[in-house]
């Protein structure tokens, strides 16, 4: 019987801790992840960025930013991002739920917080996706933050 209580227990765990992976937002790093990809070759698609790199005029410490990068699926599979990670725990991505079709555009979105920063902030979005060549690919963004008077 105790054998049975402990196997219940240990499998409850185990559920659980599983069922936590394909969460689609984790609010303590802004980190998302729309669930684990499984890929072979013949879903990799193209992606093509209309920029990478964004710079912005001056902020005023507390403010936040909103910042968009705009893409155009340019294969002929769906375009899957399965994940978006900023740089620091200032920024929270939002990058698309559902996969690009052939031809579409998308955006993937951020949203900086600049409380408790000043001067220079350069930021990342590290994306992951079906992409051929490589499935990693770097957002970058720009501003300066004046302190608050």
């Amino acid at each position: 019987m105790r054998y049975l209580l402990i196997m219940s227990v240990c499998t409850l765990l185990a559920v659980g801790c599983k069922s936590k992976e394909a969460h689609s937002h984790d609010t303590t790093g802004g980190m998302v992840q729309n669930g684990p990809l499984k890929l072979d070759s013949t879903m990799f698609t193209t992606i093509e960025w209309k920029e990478q790199d964004k710079k912005f005029d001056k902020i005023t410490e507390g403010q936040k930013l909103d910042v968009s990068f705009a893409f155009k699926n340019t294969g002929d599979k769906p375009l899957v991002i399965s994940r978006v990670q900023p740089s620091c725990g200032c920024t929270v991505a939002d990058p698309p739920k559902e996969p690009i079709a052939p031809g579409a555009e998308g955006l993937i979105k951020a949203s900086f917080n600049s409380e408790g920063k000043s001067g220079m902030q350069h930021k990342t979005l590290y994306v992951t996706a079906n992409t051929k060549g490589t499935q990693e690919h770097e957002l970058v963004f720009e501003v300066e933050v004046e302190k608050k008077k």
